[in-house]
């Protein structure tokens, strides 16, 4: 049995409340339940509670028994102080003291339990499916299906959010720094994402913008800093012998130093994901956008982003994938798959980040948009959410999806979830 049960039935009350007393048989009266704390410290904060003839306002620690309390130290914790009231499913230790000596008031729910909801919340628990809810979620009205989605939704764009702010603040909180960065590591997809945000850190964008005129000057140095163009690469072409020509005068006037060849991924890759060929179309939308972010931010139309994004690269790479070689039938743009993946994991993270952190509810607005303009992602777990009747409709509900499943589900926080939540409640 976890203590996030023991965190439901208080945040919501599902407990028998006539004739509280505590287990020191004091009257107790809640008079507002207070706050959860999801950071270190007790459980809930500014709860205020009657109990005797006096009114307490402080904190709430919740733990199975009571002797929890002296294993995990708060009686020798001075921020225990401020808890005036211990919640606990068994009272297994006659008294309990905070750390100035003075004792604790407790409060035992096993008694007070519906058993039938103990008995929801272990099926839930035991659940072996995947989604644990899978046998009832049908039975739910179709309006928790939509808060689930939303809360989802909402926490997976949290968390990639997050993700975007420590680039942004590796830039000093430069917006166009951190848009060059974030579209560089997009750029590498999974297998070669590492590398192109290392080529992005090694080579700022402040350096591009004093070439932003020259595409040749540009691939030079993105790659000769990708380690593609080292004086002992044998490679008899004259677009190759160029571009080493002006990236050995770039490297020494910057004090340069490249990645190696090496560290860039080609095993298991289709020639048109090859990390040359996406280094060469990052390279053609640099050059035709250098303020990226400035344009991205006052992008109304999903349609703009196809024209920012799917641009074709210099001729030389319309029949190539890797130097010195010809190829034939290379579909040389981003394809479609990639473009929405760019959008859905770069760019609308980016402007969830802009808006918290601007108070720009127009930013975040347009980042539902952009979600909700892309087809609704298929895979393994869409699919599952499917024959339980849950059909996603844009980019924005799959997302959501993988979200509840990968976070709530799979990690049975059935409690922390709309419908989790709403079977427990639900007396039917």
């Amino acid at each position: 049995m976890q203590e996030q049960f023991l965190h439901f039935l208080w945040q919501y009350q599902y407990f028998e409340q006539q004739n509280l007393q505590t287990t020191q048989a004091e009257s107790l009266e809640i008079l507002e339940i207070g706050k959860h704390n999801s950071n270190e410290g007790a459980d809930f904060e500014q709860t205020l509670l009657r109990i005797g003839n006096m009114e307490w306002q402080g904190d709430i620690e919740i733990h199975w028994k009571s002797s929890d309390w002296n294993k995990h130290k708060h009686h020798q914790n001075p921020r225990y102080n401020r808890v005036i009231l211990h919640i606990v499913w068994e009272n297994d230790v006659e008294d309990v003291f905070r750390e100035d000596g003075t004792p604790l008031p407790t409060l035992e729910l096993k008694k007070r339990v519906n058993p039938d909801l103990l008995e929801k919340y272990k099926y839930l628990q035991d659940s072996s499916y995947k989604i644990p809810c899978r046998k009832v979620v049908s039975h739910i009205e179709h309006l928790y299906w939509f808060l689930m989605l939303d809360k989802a939704l909402a926490h997976r764009l949290e968390q990639k959010a997050q993700k975007v702010e420590q680039i942004w603040l590796a830039c000093q909180k430069n917006w166009e720094e951190t848009t060059y960065r974030l579209l560089a590591q997009a750029f590498g997809f999974k297998i070669n994402a590492d590398a192109f945000l290392r080529l992005a850190e090694q080579l700022p964008l402040k350096i591009l913008l004093k070439h932003s005129t020259d595409l040749l000057q540009m691939e030079a140095l993105i790659f000769g800093q990708a380690g593609f163009l080292e004086d002992d690469t044998e490679v008899e072409d004259e677009y190759f012998v160029r571009l080493q020509k002006e990236y050995r005068f770039l490297k020494a006037k910057y004090e340069l130093h490249s990645l190696k060849s090496s560290e860039w991924n080609f095993a298991k890759l289709r020639p048109a994901n090859f990390p040359t060929l996406r280094l060469a179309q990052f390279a053609q939308i640099i050059h035709q956008h250098i303020n990226l972010f400035s344009v991205f931010l006052y992008a109304e139309q999903y349609k703009t982003l196809e024209k920012i994004l799917l641009v074709e690269p210099s001729d030389y790479w319309k029949t190539h994938v890797v130097f010195g070689k010809t190829s034939k039938g290379v579909f040389y743009k981003l394809g479609k798959v990639s473009f929405e993946n760019i959008v859905i994991n770069m760019l609308v993270p980016l402007l969830v980040l802009y808006a918290q952190k601007n108070n720009k509810q127009d930013a975040m607005d347009k980042a539902l948009r952009f979600l909700q303009a892309i087809k609704a992602e298929e895979n393994y777990i869409t699919r599952e959410w499917q024959e339980l009747g849950i059909k996603a409709q844009h980019a924005a509900d799959s997302q959501a999806l993988i979200e509840q499943y990968n976070y709530f589900c799979m990690e049975k926080k059935c409690l922390s979830c709309v419908i989790g939540a709403e079977i427990l409640k639900n007396k039917k």
